[in-house]
């Protein structure tokens, strides 16, 4: 995903070496960090979210744009085929513990978004200001696309929140040439009055930066924006998901965004800005690191992935 705020190709900082002072003193909150992962995993509670440190807010994260125009998307051998879910709601098990609840479920961007650059790039109102419709996503450096990549762990995470009962909704099934814009995918949470939005991405930032962050919407109003009411509950859907993204996976919050909390407050994405219903972006990876891009690579790992998704999700929805 690339949504930078009024700096178009801003890029996060590089860790670079140190002296022993430094290295040393380095520590202190690589080891508190280390301490708040062991909490999110093995807490006393399975519906108490995990404890993060207090999250100031930023208003950049740390991708810097897509990949260089890749082509159009190709199916990767990575991807596991599944039919294309509709976007109207599913029917989730009448007597799982999520019956009755309306999940919305975003895969980020769409793989016809390459050969619709016009139409993608038109901008849209989202309430502070306006941004473009959509972007391209980002890609690995071999060209698996976000796209596949977020299509694919949404259809995942379908599942597992259908096996408990939930009702979900996509806001789109891959069956459109391109989008749906920013404002277009909040509209569709709205309007379902979801009690919880997930939209699925994956970073393209620096080799070397590594791991996931949940993005959580900042207080902002103007125009058709206000979060008000969803900074709180967003923020408590966001921790809970990372505290469970944590155990499923074994990755480790990311280390270039959010202070080691797998944390970040955003004011400039359209899709947090319009929501009035609790909404979240994960990022799950880094796709331009070779580490990170071989785990978003695999069906096994994506499987993990939307399982942890689905159990932060799960928690909050039964807390």
């Amino acid at each position: 995903m690339s949504y930078d705020e009024n700096q178009p190709s801003a890029r996060p900082r590089r860790v670079g070496r140190g002296n022993l002072t430094i290295a040393i003193a380095a520590l202190v909150p690589t080891a508190l960090a280390g301490w708040l992962v062991w909490r999110a995993m093995s807490g006393p509670e399975d519906n108490e979210p995990p404890k993060v440190l207090p999250l100031p807010s930023r208003q950049t994260a740390g991708k810097p744009g897509p990949a260089p125009s890749p082509s159009p998307p190709v199916s990767s051998p990575a991807a596991t085929s599944a039919p294309s879910p509709s976007t109207s709601p599913s029917k989730g098990n009448v007597s799982g513990p999520l019956a009755g609840k309306v999940v919305v479920v975003d895969p980020g961007h769409n793989p016809g978004n390459f050969r619709h650059t016009s139409e993608i790039n038109e901008l849209v109102d989202i309430g502070t200001n306006r941004k473009e419709c959509d972007t391209t996503g980002t890609a690995t450096n071999d060209g698996y696309t976000e796209a596949e990549f977020t299509f694919d762990v949404s259809q995942r995470l379908r599942a597992l929140l259908e096996k408990q009962g939930a009702t979900v909704k996509f806001t789109h099934a891959n069956d459109r040439p391109f989008g749906p814009c920013v404002d277009e995918r909040a509209r569709i949470g709205n309007k379902a009055g979801a009690a919880a939005v997930v939209s699925v991405h994956a970073d393209g930032s620096a080799v070397g930066n590594r791991g996931f962050h949940v993005i959580l919407p900042a207080l902002v109003k103007g125009g058709a924006a206000d979060t008000a009411k969803i900074v709180g509950p967003s923020r408590d859907l966001g921790e809970r998901i990372a505290g469970k993204f944590v155990r499923a996976t074994g990755s480790a919050p990311s280390n270039y965004v959010g202070g080691g909390t797998g944390l970040d407050v955003r004011k400039d994405l359209g899709g947090l800005n319009l929501s009035t219903v609790p909404k979240v972006f994960i990022e799950c990876g880094n796709m331009r690191d070779p580490k990170d891009a071989a785990l978003l690579k695999s069906s096994s790992w994506r499987q993990k992935a939307a399982q942890g998704i689905a159990d932060g999700i799960g928690s909050y929805l039964l807390r």
